[in-house]
């Protein structure tokens, strides 16, 4: 069975090449390492099919009752500066291949 997407794709445009991404993981607990993780967000090229995994650091927790984090609420800049660091350690977005994860800082670099 197929793997679906979660979540709305957004366009974004990084040295004039087209992405689309999505957000992955939404800041939570990980009871496999016993820490918190931060978001995560997948994205690849408009035209290519190998998707990177961008993960940030954990923030400050969400208070109890908060909403959710939305793709929207995720600064454009932010996300343009996490690609463009990915670009920069080696992910190749127009190649084949499974899926690379990507750790890059609370500034995206």
């Amino acid at each position: 069975m197929a793997r679906t997407r979660q979540g709305p794709e957004l366009a974004i445009e990084v040295g004039g090449e087209p992405y689309v991404w999505r957000l992955q993981r939404q800041p939570q607990w990980s009871s496999d390492a016993a820490e918190w993780r931060g978001m995560a967000i997948a994205v690849r090229h408009q035209e290519g099919q190998r998707e990177a995994v961008l993960e940030f650091p954990p923030g400050p927790q969400r208070r109890f009752g908060a909403p959710l984090l939305q793709a929207s609420h995720i600064a454009p800049d932010l996300v343009a500066k996490a690609i463009t660091s990915a670009i920069a350690a080696g992910w190749e977005p127009l190649s084949r291949g499974k899926t690379v994860t990507i750790v890059v800082d609370a500034a995206g670099g």
